[in-house]
């Protein structure tokens, strides 16, 4: 799909290649690897079901002040499967009514955001910008993108602008000006990392009893799997197992908003190098599970993983990788670890905290845009019991 027309302060790009150098050089905004083009391109490459995007906004003086990622996909309402699943059944059925979802196709959404990441990697500011007036001009560029657009114009449903912490909702409630409607989605899972655990035994003893046991327990439960890294010279060999475990564990997930392409990990191995990580677990010569992420500035990331589940049972796989990417973390000197969406609970028991995540969406025509606003008023993210395993830190550990 070819670009639209550039406006006075918008320029469009339908691959990451298409963007000139000095535009970049200019944005500065590479340091962060999620706006950076080897992440943006192996995304790219690799995932053909999605149509790609990209928004430079320019100041008065045409100097590039913003970028913005954008992908088109087509959204299936029947793939959700949480336990909100009888309330959007019955969301879908009255809105199929009012012709809000058509009733056979699926739902075709723009997306601003990454939709294989949870977190703020849709959009990037220059600093010194106004934020607020800078997101307002990009909301009328994306409407801009679809409606010079015919084909776009009657195919695009939804837009949806994601994903915001908390801090960030002064300058983003901007987007309710553009009819938007923000809703809050699961949270990310962060493990801050304590200056003073300088080995995974300091981690554990600053667990309560409770949990430094239970971790021990599935420590020695995942003691007979062996890992290894994942690199370029074996990892066309291991992918179709690996394909194989990612898609038992998105089966499972509540809801999805696109099947990410494992072939992508070639890419993000041959242009990240040490800063992504791939590795998979073995049980005797089978491939049992892997983990990826990706270290960006101070942070640690997990993304997709992979599961035998059978085999989680009674080996602990799933747990074995938390307790591994806090390994990493560690021995990186990693001050942040965001385990990412889903599992929250597990996740809580190993330290994490939620990360509260908001999005904002709207629908392309008015009414229908008013009634989806109704709608999100009652859906929420699922409710979890967050656990506390950390002992009370004393004034003089603290010092």
């Amino acid at each position: 799909m070819k670009p639209c027309t550039t406006t006075n302060n918008a320029l469009y790009f339908s691959s990451i290649s298409d963007i000139p150098e000095n535009l970049w050089d200019a944005l500065n905004c590479e340091k962060n690897l999620y706006f950076h083009r080897d992440f943006l391109l192996s995304i790219e490459e690799n995932n053909a079901e999605i149509t790609f995007t990209y928004i430079v906004l320019l100041d008065a003086k045409k100097n590039p002040v913003a970028f913005a990622s954008l992908q088109l996909i087509d959204f299936y309402i029947d793939d959700i499967k949480n336990e909100l699943e009888v309330l959007v059944r019955k969301i879908k059925l009255m809105g199929q009514k009012l012709h809000l979802f058509p009733k056979k196709k699926p739902l075709k959404i723009l997306i601003c955001g990454n939709t294989f990441v949870s977190g703020e990697h849709g959009v990037f500011i220059e600093k010194n910008q106004n934020k607020k007036a800078t997101l307002k001009e990009l909301a009328k560029a994306i409407l801009h993108f679809v409606n010079s657009n015919p084909m776009l114009k009657k195919q695009v449903n939804f837009f949806l602008i994601k994903d915001f912490i908390n801090e960030s909702l002064s300058v983003t409630d901007a987007l309710k000006d553009y009819n938007y409607s923000p809703f809050l989605v699961e949270p990310n899972m962060l493990l801050h990392v304590a200056e003073n655990w300088q080995t995974f035994e300091d981690y554990l003893a600053a667990l309560k009893t409770k949990f430094r046991v239970k971790a021990k327990k599935a420590l020695q439960r995942s003691a007979v799997l062996k890992r290894a890294d994942v690199t370029l010279e074996n990892i066309e060999q291991l992918l179709p197992e690996m394909t194989a475990l990612y898609k038992k564990v998105s089966s499972k997930a509540d809801f999805n908003l696109g099947d990410f392409n494992l072939e992508t990990y070639i890419r993000l191995k041959e242009r990240l190098q040490d800063n992504y990580l791939l590795k998979v677990y073995f049980l005797d010569e089978k491939v049992v599970g892997f983990m990826s992420g990706i270290i960006n500035k101070n942070s640690l990331d997990a993304h997709f993983v992979g599961i035998d589940y059978p085999l989680n049972k009674t080996h602990a796989i799933y747990q074995r990788m938390l307790y591994d990417y806090i390994k990493i973390a560690i021995q990186k000197r990693i001050k942040l670890l965001n385990f990412g969406r889903t599992a929250s609970e597990i996740k809580s028991s190993i330290g994490a905290i939620p990360q509260d995540l908001t999005m904002y969406i709207r629908h392309k025509k008015s009414i229908k845009n008013r009634i989806l606003k109704l709608f999100l008023q009652r859906i929420e993210p699922t409710p979890f019991h967050q656990k506390f395993p950390f002992k009370k830190v004393t004034e003089n550990e603290k010092r």
